[in-house]
Parts: structure tokens; sequence; C-alpha cells
């Protein structure tokens, strides 16, 4: 199983035109990256591509182009308004705003952006988090980051290179000066450090595509460039956490309500396992599994519901398959039918049990029957191990 992955080469540098630039070379289509933008600023800004060249390298330049005159300086309050607060975008900002504030001593709800908060980086953020999702990147990692040297110019005066707020967002990142010049900007150190889970050397991959964006200086005999590389890669094991606990003084009739709430409070699985506790006494293991984020909220829902007194914690890897329900229907009755697929094909099939039951009571057959009706339904439509996965 394998998952498209990109890797940021940002050896020379990283800028947000720069790294925008790469992914549109890379296979983003322009008019998606100006439809994000305008979703965020209507009639705001135009994007224009050209092809450069960067110490004789052919890169792909990026220009916004401001329509209204006039742009204020902005607060991350008002950027904030402007965005989703789900969306990749808002995460950039709120990296951004919290190391200005830091750098400045203020809230970050106090923090004037100046450069930042102009049209054009607001829609090298926008434009850049919509270009990674056009490309249906599922993981991230980049290289060290040259950051440069020396001194940069900007609106709070002569400033030492790194900029503050490079630095501060350079935090835990493998970083070296590379060169003379601000090479690494705070957008583009933020949209890296948002965008990127792993600072790492190229990693294994079958190459699909290469972009190169194009910054604004030519600088002899070193190509000022950021370079992102799309491939298949391995997926990985997905980190989770299993939490159990012994229980041996329990209502049994109460385990069902207890193993849906689980799952209400963010488990991704929940089973009992029957066991022989000292003296002989029987008992169960609850298990949950769940993503580190929601342990929490299960472990709490376990005190809450059960009579244990320790809920024991482990981490473990899950590789999921991916997966798609598609609709099928059995003598004039909807059966949603889970289909598990890797690599573009079918490996598993399986009808939801609980359409299944209910279909069995409707007709006034036997589930087993009911189910091999949907099973058949769901093969005469081409949902087999082996097919095609749907959509592919």
């Amino acid at each position: 199983m394998t998952v498209t992955h990109l890797w940021i080469d940002a050896s020379a540098g990283i800028a947000g035109d720069m790294l925008l630039g790469a992914l549109h070379d890379a296979g983003a289509d322009l008019g998606h990256i100006q439809a994000a933008v305008d979703a965020v600023l209507p009639g705001a800004v135009r994007i224009t591509a050209t092809d450069v060249r960067r110490a004789g390298l052919r890169a792909r330049k990026i220009e916004v182009t401001p329509i209204a005159a006039d742009q204020p300086h902005r607060t991350w309050r008002d950027i904030r308004r402007l965005l989703d607060p789900s969306s990749r975008a808002a995460e950039v900002f709120a990296r951004l705003a919290a190391a200005e504030a830091t750098v400045h001593g203020v809230t970050p709800d106090e923090v004037h952006f100046h450069e930042v908060g102009a049209l054009d980086a607001i829609a090298d953020v926008v434009g850049a988090c919509a270009a990674a999702d056009a490309l249906g990147i599922a993981t991230v990692s980049a290289s060290a980051v040259s950051v440069g040297s020396g001194t940069v110019r900007a609106a709070h005066g002569l400033l030492p290179v790194p900029a503050p707020a490079v630095a501060e967002l350079c935090r835990d990142w493998q970083v070296r000066a590379g060169g003379s010049g601000e090479l690494a900007t705070p957008t583009g150190m933020a949209l890296l450090r948002t965008l990127a889970a792993t600072c790492e050397d190229l990693p294994t991959l079958t190459i699909t595509a290469v972009g190169v964006g194009a910054g604004s200086r030519d600088t002899p005999g070193r190509p000022n460039v950021v370079r992102a590389l799309l491939g298949a890669a391995p997926r990985a094991a997905e980190d989770c956490v299993q939490l159990e606990a012994n229980v041996d003084d329990f209502d049994p009739r109460l385990w069902p309500g207890v193993l849906a709430g689980l799952l209400d409070a963010g488990a991704d699985d929940a089973w009992l396992t029957p066991i022989l506790m000292k003296k002989g006494r029987p008992a169960h293991t609850l298990a949950a599994l769940c993503a580190p984020g929601a342990v929490d909220a299960v472990r709490a829902r376990i005190f809450r519901d059960t009579s244990t007194l320790g809920v024991r914690a482990s981490a473990r890897g899950k590789t999921a398959l991916e997966r798609t329900f598609v609709p099928v229907r059995v003598d004039g009755h909807p059966i949603p039918v889970k289909v598990g697929h890797a690599d573009g094909v079918i490996v598993q099939v399986m009808p939801e049990f609980e359409n299944v039951a209910a279909l069995a009571r409707a007709l006034g057959i036997a589930e087993r029957d009911a189910l091999d009706r949907a099973v058949q339904a769901a093969r005469s439509t081409g949902l087999h191990p082996g097919a095609p996965a749907p959509g592919v």
C-alpha cells in the first residue's frame, strides 16, 4: 500500500511564493489555486505564473498582483475572520501569529503582520495549502532549511538573519546558514512547519512529479529555488494507543452500551475479551483503540461507564485500508457496503451488518440469507476483491 508523499527541498531557502510555484510546477492547476484564493479574498488579487531562470535552471515564478490599492496592515484577528478556522491556511497564520507574539511580547491577537499580512502573503499561504490538497498529498517531509546570514531590512528596521520570527519558527528543525542574505521568510517557514511532519533527507519514493519554484533574486552560481518532489511512498503504520482495563464486578448487560459509548467518545474500535483473574474469578478485559488525541476522552469514558479503578495504555501501530461506502439495493432496500481498498484495487467488501439485519427483518428471512443476498448484490455491481476501487 502506498500514499502520495511530498518532500520539500529547502536547501536553498524557503518562501511562500517559492513553495507555491513549486507545487504549481508539480501539477497543481493555477485556476484551482486562483479559485481558492478568490474564496478568501474575492476580486483582490490576480495570480500569474511564468518560467524563469535561476542560476541557469528553469523554475516557475509566481506573481501575486493586487487588484485593489492601499492594502492595510492586518492583525491576526483580522486575518482569522477571512479563513476557515479548520483549514491549514488558518493553522499557518496561527503559527505565524504565535511566533510574532513571542518576538514582540504581545498576545497573538495584537500582532500586526505588516508584510506578512499583505494580500500577496495571504494568497501565497491559501494558494499553497490549496495546491497541496489538489495534488492529493497525504504526507509531507522536508529537508534542513537554509536560513541565510547577515541582516535584512523589515518594517521594524534592520534585523539579523535569521529574522526573529523565522528563528522562532525554526525551533526543533534542522537549519544552516547556506548563503548570504535572507533565505527563509516567516511565511515560507510557517508553511513548511505546518505542512511537514518530519525533517529528513529525501526518503525512499517512486518519483511521480518534480516542481521547481523560483525566488525573486537570481544569485549567480546558486539556484534560488524550492523543489517539490512528489512520489509514491509505503504507507506507514498509524500511531495509536490501546487502552485496557480488567473488570470483574460488572453487570454484563451493560457491556453493549459501554462499547457503544467508547466509540462515541472517539475510539476507533472497542472490544471485550473473557479472562480468568486471581482466585478463579471470571472477568473481562475491556480494550479501546484510539488516536493519541482521543486518549483523554476515551479514558474518561471508561472510568465513567465501568467500575474499574485503573486504565493502562500502550502505544500501537495501525495500518488501515482506505475505505469507501457504496450503496447497493437488495429487493428494493438500500444496503451500504464498506469497501476496503489499496493502490486503487479492492481488498475487502462487507455489507454493513445492522442494515443486513434490518433487511432480514423486513423480508422475514434469516440474517445469513440476507447477508448472502447483500454480498451477491455488491458483486453484481463490480464490488469484489481484485476489482478496481470505486472512483478509480
